[in-house]
């Protein structure tokens, strides 16, 4: 199986980093404040110095665990193309295991954000008759493959393409 593209940990660095320091925040609104509550001192000088020690420690556990989970990614998401089949094979705990036969891809498209240019990958995604319906409740695509270099991309794309020419006899 092939791996992604090594820009894909900065993918999957910024969307821990990102969560993470939001919950860092969202805790530290609720939580600094209860804990200055329930000390004995209680002064503005005190509550800022608190939030700042909670912040600086947020921080710094975010980046940790944004390296480590961005490294477990990286190594646990990969991707082959068989001869009649796409599998996908993801996830450091709960692993996910799929495969897409070639008959049921209807189309394929290419993705490239802001940072995908910048690190030089593109993003496939797979879209199949059916639909898959993401964690966060949205429509996606069915085989989504995060990072993969850009010629890549377009040969496995062309490639794709030319399986599903000959299952529709063109």
């Amino acid at each position: 199986m092939k791996q992604l593209h090594s820009g894909a940990k900065w993918i999957f660095r910024l969307r821990t980093y990102f969560s993470l320091l939001f919950l860092t925040f969202i805790l530290g609104s609720f939580l600094v404040p209860l804990m200055l509550s329930l000390s004995e001192e209680s002064s503005i000088n005190s509550f800022f110095w608190n939030y700042f020690l909670y912040l600086f420690s947020g921080i710094i556990f975010a980046v940790v665990l944004g390296e480590v989970y961005s490294n477990l990614a990286y190594k646990n998401w990969k991707y082959e193309l068989t001869s009649n089949e796409v599998k996908l094979e993801r996830g450091i705990i709960w692993k996910k295991y799929s495969a897409i036969p070639f008959e049921r891809i209807q189309n394929i498209d290419i993705r490239r954000g802001i940072l995908a240019r910048v690190l030089g990958f593109s993003t496939l995604d797979i879209q199949t008759a059916g639909y898959h319906v993401a964690s966060q409740g949205g429509i996606t695509a069915e085989g989504n493959i995060t990072a993969v270099s850009v010629k890549e991309a377009e040969e496995i794309r062309d490639f794709l393409i030319k399986k599903i020419g000959k299952r529709q006899g063109l």
